[in-house]
């Protein structure tokens, strides 16, 4: 199980789209505040699916080959399929092509950012989450034995992890506003040129893995 979560949650952590969505609300007017909107609403999911999860297992791991764990693979698998689907449907398609008026676009996008409030912000985190990623990652903790005192840390490791790449991004931000402006909008740049094949990557790796790792559970 930890093997897995540290492989979901690396995957959640730096998924593209999630990232650029969070650098979006942090350049914004307040984005400090927003992101931290961003950051409570993206955890406060996070604990919600887990405790959907552990209280369906009652915080007891199904035995091997029960129903529970062959389902927890199966869903596994189908998600690690789609993402490997994904990750070859955005290679075959490549970039989408950005029009000439894509910086108007971008700049009509910030000042409706500008003008949102932390609410907004709030509503926008779990909305951007990856889903697949974590669902998958709501099925590995079908394994988790709550009468261990090292489940709650890995847990709560987990939860770290995949939101990771946002806290640093937050600390920066109300550490040093005007270096992580500077930082952030080359950040931005970057994504918006590399997007899809650091979508391509993510995916393929992360969904791989999953297929990998769930016909191996199944099998064994």
């Amino acid at each position: 199980m930890v093997l897995d979560l540290v492989v979901i949650g690396l995957a959640i952590a730096v998924f593209p789209l999630s990232v650029t969505a969070f650098v979006l609300v942090l350049s914004a007017r307040n984005g400090a505040w927003k992101g931290l909107a961003f950051i409570l609403a993206w955890l406060a999911c996070f604990v919600v699916v887990l405790v959907a999860v552990l209280i369906t297992t009652g915080g007891k791991p199904p035995p091997p080959r029960s129903p529970p764990s062959t389902a927890s693979s199966a869903v596994k698998l189908a998600i690690g399929v789609l993402l490997v689907g994904y990750a070859w449907y955005r290679h075959r398609t490549g970039p989408r092509h950005r029009h000439k008026s894509s910086g108007e676009s971008s700049g009509g996008m910030m000042a409706r950012l500008d003008r949102s409030s932390a609410w907004t912000a709030a509503g926008m985190g779990p909305l951007l989450q990856p889903w697949g990623l974590v669902a998958a990652g709501g099925a590995t903790v079908v394994g988790a034995d709550l009468s261990e005192s090292s489940s709650y840390l890995v847990l709560i490791a987990y939860c770290v992890l995949a939101t990771s790449s946002l806290l640093a991004m937050e600390i920066y931000m109300a550490l040093a506003p005007d270096a992580a402006r500077v930082r952030l909008g080359s950040l931005r740049t970057w994504l918006q040129t590399h997007q899809n094949r650091a979508l391509v990557g993510v995916s393929l790796v992360a969904g791989v893995f999953l297929v990998g790792r769930s016909i191996y559970q199944l099998a064994s």
